[in-house]
């Protein structure tokens, strides 16, 4: 039998624990969304839950998990059954679920599909239940949900929000209740969450790994020993978990007399007022999160400190901040300064104040390079893109830069079955023999074969493809120019082509040349966070390498190709065309000619920006575009508008 790993044998990670406990005393909180650097427990700590979970009874061999009393959790059977008598239906008792997203999983899986052996057997049409009736009245574990295909996101997100779930599909008409909390995974660096999805957590927790070599050592010998006596290790930690479990059930039991006072309420509306936290949905959700907390502590009322480390799980992944800079992120100290303004203003009284207070802020920590070069902001954002046209000289067809989502032949994930239109191509095999099966009664009759399909039977594979861009950039961060604006500028841009990455799938990445070499400062990525992070810290200054930079930025691209093989590939090198440092030993500017004639050859886009104050005056940056057929663009001042413009 396989077992999983003890919850109370996690070592650290508190708020990840915290939120999942508190998910599990009250489900209308909204899930959670747990967000973190590989290899930090995370699937560990969901998986871990279901033995925590207590029992809850449901209507005895019913497949949707319908609550034997209250209508409102039923299915219609089940309803129409209750409402006969008006008395509880027959149940059994059973542990709540939590059930896993298979990878690869189809829309007929998730949402219920016709049940073939009926079908075939009687021609009647008759609804299999997928994984959201299965879900029902429980937990809905999605690992790595930033990469969830587009229309699983959809689909989860109306059954989420409507709490039933509707199929039409191969003559079925079908709906049943499908209320179940969503928790999902993901490693921000592999790509952000769409902001539709993420808006549906009600708490959202940031892991990392563990700093503290003790600490680091003690993770390791449990799992050592986990994985060499598992048995033994489970009845070492049993005892722990068990009275996690009934304190669980203790909370969840009380949790509805706990008393959310008018001073709280106070204090929570003026954390959320003070935050700028769009909509009401944090609101409801912290006064949840705190009612939940004080719970679980054995309270009788909200106290302060519950209201405070509410905040820490409900708002970080609320708060509306520019995508240009981090200053509006989250800190505990906002949340301190807001409570001291609802005190003065709704006299909130504060109940066994806590020992100590974090002041550490959520924001990012910012590197200061000691060496001698220069870091520059990065340049406001700015989404009006209408301004005077800029006049490029194109030497090569320009990107169409939009991914494709559409019906792709023989690629992409099957996402649905459709009428064929000509002749029937890449045929949908499930989708055929279903539509057929129901016919089958009356066919056998008539040619005595097991199973007969006429050619209004067949159906065809709608695929769904998704290819952007893999947008690299290659700057000069020399000081034989004026970097200041340019950098700050090219940053901007970055962030701005970014923003759009979820809905276009493009990623993007930076190379920077200057002193004798060039570096892959940001790999190609679709996360904010992650390219904020390495662009806040670029330094410039010294000599121009700029043949070092074109090589390492055709290197990439064509790594980037073999593991993206669908996506298209643009280089946007951002530089005045001088050299002063050589490749390979020769001439700089020969070597940077080198290079330019094997990006010609290579299956790249190119845009040259040119950032010489007067073209005119050598012409370098021109005789390289025209050298690797780029699209060439003079800028006397570049624009983080013009650049997110011309790119996209």
């Amino acid at each position: 039998m396989r077992t999983v790993y003890p919850f109370s044998a996690i070592v650290d990670q508190e708020g990840m624990k915290k939120a999942l406990i508190l998910t599990v005393i009250d489900p209308t909180i909204g899930g959670i969304l747990i967000r973190g650097q590989r290899g930090t427990a995370k699937s560990t700590a969901v998986r871990a839950l279901a033995q925590l979970l207590p029992s809850i009874e449901v209507v005895k061999g019913c497949p949707f998990n319908c609550h034997p009393s209250d209508p409102r959790l039923m299915c219609d059977d089940c309803r129409k059954r209750f409402k006969e008598s008006y008395t509880p239906l027959p149940s059994i008792s059973q542990k709540m679920r939590v059930v896993e997203l298979p990878i690869g999983a189809t829309e007929d899986r998730v949402i219920g599909t016709l049940d073939m052996e009926t079908a075939l057997q009687t021609g009647q049409r008759s609804f299999e239940p997928g994984i959201l009736a299965e879900v029902h009245r429980g937990f809905l574990y999605v690992d790595e949900i930033n990469l969830l295909p587009d229309h699983l996101v959809d689909i989860l997100l109306d059954a989420a929000a409507m709490g039933v779930n509707y199929v039409e599909r191969e003559g079925i008409s079908f709906s049943h209740p499908s209320r179940f909390v969503l928790v999902g995974t993901m490693n921000p660096e592999e790509g952000e969450l769409r902001p539709q999805l993420m808006d549906r957590f009600g708490l959202c927790v940031e892991v990392r790994g563990i700093e503290d070599p003790v600490v680091r050592q003690e993770v390791v010998v449990r799992r050592l020993a986990y994985d060499r006596d598992p048995d033994t290790f489970l009845e070492q930690w049993r005892l722990q978990d068990e009275r996690l479990g009934q304190a669980i059930s203790r909370a969840q039991q009380s949790v509805s007399s706990i008393e959310l006072s008018p001073e709280a309420l106070s204090a929570i509306s003026h954390i959320c007022s003070d935050l700028k936290i769009d909509g009401h949905r944090g609101d409801i959700t912290m006064a949840k999160a705190a009612v939940a907390l004080s719970a679980y502590y054995g309270h009788k009322r909200v106290r302060e400190q519950d209201v405070r480390e509410a905040a820490t799980l409900v708002l970080p992944h609320r708060i509306r901040r520019s995508l240009m800079d981090d200053e509006a992120s989250f800190s505990v100290e906002a949340v301190d300064q807001s409570i001291e303004k609802a005190k003065k203003t709704a006299n909130f009284a504060e109940i066994a104040p806590p020992s100590e207070k974090k002041k550490t802020s959520l924001s990012p920590r910012e590197d200061r390079d000691k060496v001698t070069t220069r870091v520059y902001a990065i340049g406001e954002a700015s989404y009006d893109l209408t301004f005077p046209e800029v006049k490029a000289r194109g030497l090569r067809q320009a990107p169409s830069g939009r991914s494709v989502k559409a019906p792709a032949p023989f690629e992409g994930a099957y996402v649905r079955s459709i009428l064929p239109r000509g002749k029937p191509k890449d045929i949908a095999l499930d989708a055929t023999v279903r539509t057929a099966a129901l016919f089958q009664s009356r066919r056998r009759e008539k040619d005595r074969v097991s199973l007969v399909i006429r050619p209004t039977d067949v159906r065809v594979k709608w695929r769904q493809k998704k290819s952007g861009r893999c947008i690299l950039f290659v700057v000069d961060a020399s000081g034989s120019m004026g970097v200041q604006a340019q950098m700050r500028e090219t940053k901007a841009a970055i962030l701005s082509l970014l923003t759009r990455a979820y809905q276009s799938r493009d990623r993007v990445g930076l190379i920077v040349f200057q002193g004798t070499q060039a570096r892959l400062l940001l790999p190609p990525t679709v996360s904010v966070d992650l390219a904020r992070r390495y662009l806040k810290t670029i330094p410039t200054g010294g000599k121009t390498p700029l043949a070092s930079g074109l090589a390492l930025g055709l290197a990439t691209l064509r790594m980037e190709r073999l593991k993206h093989p669908d996506e298209e590939a643009l280089m946007v090198v951002v530089s005045d065309g001088r050299a002063n440092v050589a490749f390979n030993g020769g001439d700089p500017l020969d070597d940077a000619v080198k290079v330019a004639r094997q990006i010609k050859k290579a299956p790249v886009n190119v845009m040259f920006l040119d950032t010489e104050i007067d073209p005119c005056a050598f012409g370098y940056g021109w005789d390289l575009a025209r050298i690797m057929k780029a699209t060439y663009i003079p800028l006397e001042q570049l624009d983080a508008r013009r650049l997110v413009s011309l790119i996209t």
